[in-house]
């Protein structure tokens, strides 16, 4: 073999490497994470699957699905992804976000996440499922404790948790770095913000948490909320009310 050949065939080596790791990173960023959002409940609370279409475990957040129906709307989705719920969380625990914990976590064997200091707060639950009319809450007894300046896996990715309190007592926010999503709950909303006046929510509290905690993050980070539409953090920034 001569001398040309020889190069010809290493640059096609190089070429083909290079070709096929090229390959790779297009097919990850295609198949990147998902956010399914679903509007359940009376209060109208978002809950979210989160999930990789690399992968058929996923996690739920926030499971606020109450009437039979919307538990057979999440099992639909679920079973047509061929997904496997091995993560149920939540931001925080009043009662629109935690309807559903008793019977997903029943269903898959499932712990949940939660700050310990919201352990109150779903407590509190019953004394709305009581004035409401619904079927009382028991609180959990598998809980794992969610920590603050620390990381979970979810969906094969790493999310940081952060700490936002001031709507309630001791909500997180779930944010992931490498495709800039943020899980708010009701902490922040497209030109809103989390109430105040339930037991554990403190004004000035829950606009320090923003500032300090969310508003430190990337502009063009979408944030998925517990309520209503998604936005980002830059168009908080200019328009929201509340924080200009």
């Amino acid at each position: 073999m001569g001398k040309n050949q020889r190069l010809y065939n290493m640059e096609k080596v190089k070429f083909t490497f290079v070709y096929r790791v090229w390959a790779i990173i297009v097919y990850l960023h295609r198949h990147m994470l998902h956010i399914a959002s679903f509007t359940f409940n009376p209060f109208q609370e978002n809950t979210y699957v989160i999930y990789n279409d690399l992968y058929p475990e996923c996690a739920i957040v926030d499971a606020g699905c109450f009437e039979p129906r919307e538990h057979r709307e999440l099992q639909s989705f679920l079973n047509s992804h061929r997904l496997v719920p091995v993560m149920l969380l939540n931001t925080h625990a009043h009662i629109d976000h935690v309807l559903g914990n008793a019977q997903i976590m029943d269903t898959y064997g499932l712990p949940l996440h939660l700050h310990r200091d919201e352990l109150a707060t779903y407590e509190d639950a019953n004394k709305w499922t009581a004035m409401l009319g619904m079927p009382p809450l028991t609180v959990p007894e598998n809980i794992i404790h969610l920590q603050p300046g620390t990381s979970i896996a979810m969906a094969g990715a790493e999310w940081q948790v952060l700490f936002t309190p001031g709507h309630s007592v001791a909500s997180v926010s779930l944010y992931q770095p490498q495709q800039n999503l943020l899980l708010a709950g009701d902490v922040l909303f497209r030109e809103s913000i989390g109430r105040t006046d339930l037991p554990g929510g403190h004004f000035e509290t829950l606009i320090g948490s923003i500032r300090t905690q969310l508003f430190i993050l990337p502009d063009e980070t979408v944030v998925y909320s517990g309520h209503g539409p998604q936005t980002t953090i830059g168009h908080e920034k200019r328009f929201n009310p509340f924080l200009i």
